[in-house]
Formats: C-alpha cells, sequence, structure tokens
C-alpha cells in the first residue's frame, strides 16, 4: 500500500498567550459539515451538517498522571490549519482500491505538551490527542462526553460486559431511554429527528484500550477496560477463558510520546454514504509490510458450522484425514482458495504443534497443495501466546497458509498489543489472520493487510442456538460493524426457511431469509477471507448456486451504492477488475427496486442473476437463474421477496 499524490496548504501561527483565541472553525472540502472547537472551557467541539446541529458538545481530555490536563487551561502556543488531499492505494482492498483522502485539518499545542488534531471530511470528522511527554505515562481516563441535539435514536449495540466478544444485536431506542450505566461497544450508530445518521467508532487503536460508549446522565462518556496486572486461566474454560484477577486504576501504561486513537464520527443525511465511508481505513497507520504480493484473498470451505456433515462417502465422517480431503475435493472443484481446519485437528486444544491421531496435517497440506487448496488452522490465542514464534514459524515451514486466532474475548491495552503481536509474527512468516472472539476491526487490517478478516460480528453461527440471526439483523450490520472493517459472517446456508418455518438445529443449522439472501452476502458484506459455512455435500447438492458464489470475489476495486436505508435494504454494485457484481437485500419486506446502470461504461454486457423465485414465499430455497444482455442505459425493475436477495455477475460480451 502507498499514499501518493500528496499536496496541500499548511499554515503555521505562533500565538501570543495574551492574544490567543478561543475559537476555532472547520469546515469539510465541500462545506457541508462544521466543526467548532472551543478552548473557553477546556477543549469543546460542537458539530453542524448542512447548518444544523448535530452534536451540541463534545468535551475532550485526557487524564494522565503527574501531568497537567486540557481542563486544567494550558496555554495555547501554536495553531496551524492545512488542507490534506492525497490519494490512498490500499493493498487488500475491501471497498475500493484507490481511495481520495481530502480534508481540513486544525492542529492545536499546548504547552503542557499535549496537540489536538482535527479533521474534517466530506462524510465526517475525527480527533486525535498527540502527547510529548518524557520516559512512559499511566493514562488515568480518557474523556469524551458526547452530547447529541434532542430526539435522537440510536442502533445501540448493548453489552454486559467488558469481556466481550462483540457480537451483539443493536438496539433501537431513543437515546433519552437509555439508562443511565448502559454501555455498548462500538461501532455505535445514531439518528437525529431529521434523519441524519452518525456513526461512532475509533481507529489506529495501538498501545491502548478499546473504546465503549457508557450512557451518562446528561449525554454519553467513555468506559475503558483497566489495565490488566494479574490474570488466571478460568477453571471452567482453562484453555480459552480468562478471570482478571487484578486490574490498575489506570488504563493504559504507555510511551509518553506517541499518537493517541482517532475518534471518528460518519455524519451523513444519505445512508448510502455510510456504507462507502473509508475513513476508519484511512486514518489508520500505513501499513508495516513492505510487499503484501504473497497475501492471497480468496473464499474457504468451513468445518464448523455444518458439524462436518457430509453424507454419501465411504468413510465416517468427521475430524479425520478423509473427510478434509473431502472439503479440499470440493474446495477445489469450485476454485475456493482454502479450508478451515477448526477446533478439535490438533492433539488438544493446547498442545498447538501436534495434531490428533486421526488427522494426517503433512498429508493433508500436501494434498491440497497438489490441487491449489491452501491450509488454515484455527487455535486458540493463549496457547498461542506462549510460544508464538516457533509456533507460527512451524506452520509456514509446513505450508499452512494462515491462522484463526479466537476466544481473545477482551479490549483491553494488554489483548489490544496481543492482536498487533500476532500479525507482525504472523507477517514474518506470511501467514493470514483471521480473528474470531474479537473486538471490532480499528486499523489493524491496513497496518497489517495479512489480517484479513475480524468476527467481533453477532453472525450465521448464532442461527445453531438462537433465532437472533434475522433479514432485518443482517441489513443492519453493513451501516454499522461493517464500517469498522472485514467482518466474518460466515454466508453460505443452502437450507434456507422463512420466518415461520425456521427452526434451531445445531448440528444441521438453516438461515432465516431466502437463498438468495444468502448469495447476495458475498457481493454485500467485506470481507477479503470469505466463509462457505454449508457441508459441501449440501453444496453439492446445489452446484449452480454454488457455482454462482464461487465465482464472486472478495476484494474490491471499486464499490457503487445504489440504494440503502438503515436496517431495511441496501444495493450494492462493486467492480473486480473488468467484471461489476450486485448484491441486494432486504428486511422481511418485499421490495421492489430500480435498477440503474449508468456506473457502466458504453457497451453491450452480459448480465446473470440470482433471484429469488416465483415460489420463495413458500419454500425459501427457491430462485432464478437468469442470463440475458443489459446496456448503460437500460433499467431494470428487480423484485426481492421477503427476506430475500437479488445477486448478479455483468461483464463485457466480448470477455464471455
Amino acid at each position: 500500500m502507498k499514499n501518493f499524490i500528496l499536496r496541500g496548504v499548511f499554515m503555521s501561527v505562533i500565538v501570543s498567550l495574551s492574544t490567543v483565541a478561543q475559537d476555532f472553525q472547520v469546515q469539510s472540502p465541500d462545506g457541508r459539515i462544521e466543526v467548532n472547537t472551543s478552548l473557553t472551557d477546556g477543549l469543546t467541539v460542537s458539530v453542524f451538517y448542512n447548518n444544523q446541529p448535530v452534536i451540541n458538545s463534545l468535551n475532550i481530555d485526557l487524564i494522565i498522571e503527574n501531568s497537567k490536563s486540557l481542563a486544567d487551561h494550558p496555554a495555547l502556543v501554536r495553531s496551524a490549519t492545512a488542507e490534506i488531499r492525497q490519494k490512498i492505494e490500499a493493498a487488500v482492498p475491501t471497498k475500493a482500491r484507490i481511495i481520495e483522502d481530502h480534508c481540513n485539518q486544525l492542529m492545536l499545542e499546548f504547552d503542557n505538551q499535549y496537540k489536538f488534531y482535527l479533521r474534517v471530511y466530506n462524510d465526517g470528522f475525527a480527533y486525535r490527542l498527540v502527547t510529548f511527554l518524557d520516559g512512559e505515562i499511566k493514562v488515568r481516563r480518557e474523556l469524551l462526553n458526547l452530547n447529541l441535539i434532542p430526539d435522537c435514536i440510536s442502533y445501540f449495540p448493548e453489552e454486559q460486559s467488558l469481556m466481550s466478544h462483540y457480537e451483539r444485536s443493536y438496539l433501537v431506542q431513543k437515546i433519552a431511554e437509555i439508562e443511565t450505566g448502559k454501555f455498548c461497544s462500538l461501532p455505535v450508530l445514531f439518528q437525529t429527528a431529521d434523519g441524519i445518521k452518525i456513526l461512532f467508532s475509533e481507529t489506529d487503536l495501538r498501545d491502548y484500550p478499546g473504546l465503549f460508549l457508557s450512557k451518562a446522565e446528561n449525554g454519553f462518556e467513555t468506559l475503558f477496560p483497566k489495565y490488566v496486572l494479574e490474570a488466571s486461566p478460568n477453571p471452567n474454560r482453562a484453555d480459552r477463558s480468562e478471570i482478571i484477577e487484578k486490574e490498575s486504576e489506570y488504563i493504559a501504561h504507555t510511551e509518553g510520546s506517541r499518537d493517541f486513537p482517532w475518534r471518528v464520527f460518519i455524519i451523513s443525511d444519505d445512508d448510502r454514504d455510510i456504507l462507502k465511508s473509508t475513513l476508519l481505513y484511512q486514518l489508520a497507520s500505513e501499513p508495516q509490510i513492505r510487499s503484501t504480493k504473497w497475501i492471497q484473498p480468496g473464499k474457504v470451505a468451513w468445518d464448523w458450522w455444518n458439524a462436518n456433515n457430509i453424507i454419501g462417502v465411504d468413510f465416517k465422517s468427521g475430524i479425520n484425514t478423509a473427510t478434509y480431503k473431502y472439503y479440499i475435493d470440493f474446495a477445489s472443484e469450485f476454485g475456493l482458495e482454502y479450508i478451515i481446519l477448526d477446533e478439535g485437528w490438533s492433539k488438544s486444544t493446547t498442545e498447538l504443534l501436534e495434531s490428533n491421531p486421526d488427522i494426517d496435517l503433512r498429508e493433508l497440506i500436501r494434498y491440497g497443495k497438489d490441487k491449489n487448496v491452501g491450509i488454515i488452522l484455527w487455535v486458540l490465542w493463549q496457547p498461542l501466546d506462549r510460544n508464538m514464534d516457533k509456533i507460527l514459524k512451524t506452520y509456514s515451514r509446513w505450508g499452512v497458509k494462515g491462522v484463526k486466532v479466537d476466544f481473545m474475548q477482551r479490549a483491553d491495552q494488554r489483548m489490544v498489543n496481543y492482536y498487533e503481536k500476532t500479525a507482525r509474527t504472523a507477517a514474518k512468516y506470511k501467514l493470514l489472520v483471521d480473528f474470531h472472539g474479537a473486538y471490532k476491526p480499528a486499523g489493524l487490517h491496513r497496518l497489517y493487510p495479512n489480517v484479513v478478516s475480524f468476527e467481533g460480528v453477532k453472525g450465521l453461527e448464532h442461527s445453531k442456538w438462537s433465532r437472533d440471526i434475522t433479514p432485518d439483523h443482517d441489513v443492519t450490520l453493513p451501516f454499522i460493524r461493517m464500517v469498522a472493517g472485514p467482518m466474518d459472517y460466515t454466508p453460505g446456508a443452502m437450507d434456507n426457511a422463512s420466518e415461520k418455518n425456521f427452526s434451531i438445529r445445531f448440528e444441521r443449522p438453516m438461515s432465516q431469509g431466502t437463498r438468495c439472501h444468502q448469495v447476495a452476502m458475498y457481493v454485500v458484506y467485506e470481507s477479503p477471507l470469505q466463509m462457505l459455512c454449508d457441508s459441501p455435500s449440501n453444496y453439492y447438492r446445489e452446484r449452480e448456486t454454488v457455482d454462482f458464489i464461487a465465482r464472486i470475489p472478495t476484494v474490491w476495486d471499486e464499490t457503487v451504492v445504489l440504494e440503502a436505508a438503515v436496517a431495511d435494504y441496501l444495493v450494492i454494485a462493486r467492480r473486480n477488475g473488468e467484471k461489476w457484481y450486485i448484491g441486494a437485500l432486504t428486511d422481511w419486506a418485499p421490495r421492489e427496486f430500480e435498477l440503474d446502470f449508468s456506473f457502466l461504461a458504453e457497451g453491450e454486457y452480459r448480465i446473470e442473476i440470482m433471484q429469488d423465485g416465483v415460489n420463495v414465499h413458500r419454500h425459501a430455497q427457491d430462485y432464478q437463474h437468469i442470463i440475458t444482455n443489459v446496456k448503460n442505459t437500460d433499467p431494470m425493475t428487480i423484485r426481492l421477496a421477503a427476506g430475500g436477495g437479488w445477486a448478479a455477475i455483468i461483464s463485457k460480451k466480448q470477455d464471455n
């Protein structure tokens, strides 16, 4: 990844202590967003969108032991403004290969060795604090007191504990009705009475705890996990869960001279802009990997969701060599790049360098290599941490292509550092990383592009034990969780059901919504490592569907959002190379859209369509597979059933 075409206007003003300006105004390049910063009473920000207030006040401070805070009114010694305009090329593009990075920036420097950076973009704003203190420091608290305008509603991913895997439903409620003390993980979405959306999250999270947002008497305030001093294995699940025995009174013990995470607010009255935004990626640190050619995104056949349920074979299915050869054969036939060996492949969950007696891992790696299918291994974070370099070096030497690291379920500073250590060590040995049981993406996938996905989402696995994974939930995720970064939802169910026909089955799970609802997810959901969660036996029975899914890429050169309404529906077109792909999802309401193909260049195109079938209201697996022609001037009406979907692959006719 690289930055290029950097140009800007920079002004630096040395401010007299007796004539310090107390108010600063910064607008987005298009003038729609205005952020006012006041130093009259600490550091306070207010925000306007199209001249309407959206954030009444945002009080900002950083409380460091033995240091003056911003509330102590340190003298302003310098202010500077700049226009930043550059292009960013993504090494592993989840939304666009070339990203326009254009903003207006304000920098304020104080005599307590703090700096405040504010950047205002066309789709939002972000700020961060920077310190230049000697030695190491202890951060006791970071303040972000958020007061929105009245009558806002929230899509609130409420948490019960700071030990969390970030797998939450979004509770839609007025912020005035949220009980004081309730808190949520990020991202969180707010909506004003006028329909303006405000998404809040963080990025460039390094050597620092993740932020949670807590309801206060007036607005919201920050909540952070404390710095962990002592932890011990949980007797009930000692291999994967810890009990925090002792915490400090501070949230971070870190270098005194450093940048703190960006606090990011994406703002728009057009829901399409929320889906298009790349602010959280733009503001993350630049990659630490010089050459990324070895990083190969792709699709992966996954065993755990379908419980290795395969039929019509002459061997007993399970966690054994024969079963995984069957998975490799399936992946090879349909051009899938990887399979995952999930929990059970190793001798025990803590013995990560030995296979269980029924698995010949070296043979599977050899067999997969002959068929162009790579192996990804599931590991628990704690056993990996005890001997990480040796384990990952050994995996690389064996020919393993990546690791799925699971059950972290924390976001304190030490755990955040563990993520970066894992990504860095895996990159050293040219291994991909997929974090499960994880907090949300917060910039690490730009810093280390070998981090190809994160869970941190209430995904399809929950359909094995709950009714929570509904089409309503599915069309909410892209506007909130997916904005943070890659989302390992694990789609691909072939046994599909209407709301009334759905049943919970742990070992033979199904999905709510139509077959095409699942298919469209492969265009809509962003994950450079994208799962096919169902059994190869089920996929062999549904070859037409699988062939279509297998031809959908997992990285994108360009994204165009055609239609969008938070928690209701979305229609997205994406380009990879010369081909375009469209995915449309709806909630439990049937919908009709007229597609505008003006994003295509002139010429005639072949369009291959998967759409809900005529009888899908009776049988959710019913679909129609259609091939026809289209031009960029041709409108097309598409219809989505209740809980439905629509997907298309578009190519120039001469390319066929």
